[in-house]
């Protein structure tokens, strides 16, 4: 008989299921998908996290202001990985319009929260470019202890 040099196609589909695109460094505090652990961000991305100047003024926005989604409470992060993105729509949300696009856990589907693609609002514009998730789709890896 001859040789196939693919595997059989349930072979590659059990492989793909189990493969994220990113795995994050070990020696970070990390976030990742509660619904199949794929990683998400590392907490260095988290917006609250910056340093210096921008971090002070931002902890201090990030104080009067709580991110909220559909499912309760929200993380901006600057960067995220192994996480799908929608087309862009325009939504009223609690801080104005926005053009936003949700994101999904490329693993597991999940829609996780949004990207902002575009604020309409001056005072909104630090949104753009940065991702929301949910904390009902998130858990905590890597020494939280």
């Amino acid at each position: 008989p001859e040789l196939s040099e693919e595997p059989p196609a349930e072979m590659v589909k059990m492989t793909k299921s189990k493969t994220f695109q990113a795995y994050l460094p070990n020696c970070h505090r990390t976030y990742s998908c509660i619904h199949c652990r794929a990683h998400l961000a590392n907490h260095d991305e988290l917006i609250s996290k910056a340093s210096g100047f921008f971090r002070n003024l931002m902890n201090y926005f990030l104080t009067k202001i709580s991110f909220q989604g559909s499912q309760g409470r929200a993380y901006l992060f600057n960067s995220v990985v192994n996480v799908g993105c929608g087309p862009a729509e325009e939504r009223v949300l609690l801080t104005g319009l926005h053009a936003v696009a949700d994101i999904y856990c490329e693993n597991c589907k999940t829609t996780l929260g949004w990207k902002y693609e575009h604020a309409f609002e001056s005072s909104q514009k630090y949104k753009e470019g940065k991702f929301i998730i949910e904390l009902a789709h998130m858990i905590k890896d890597n020494g939280w202890e």
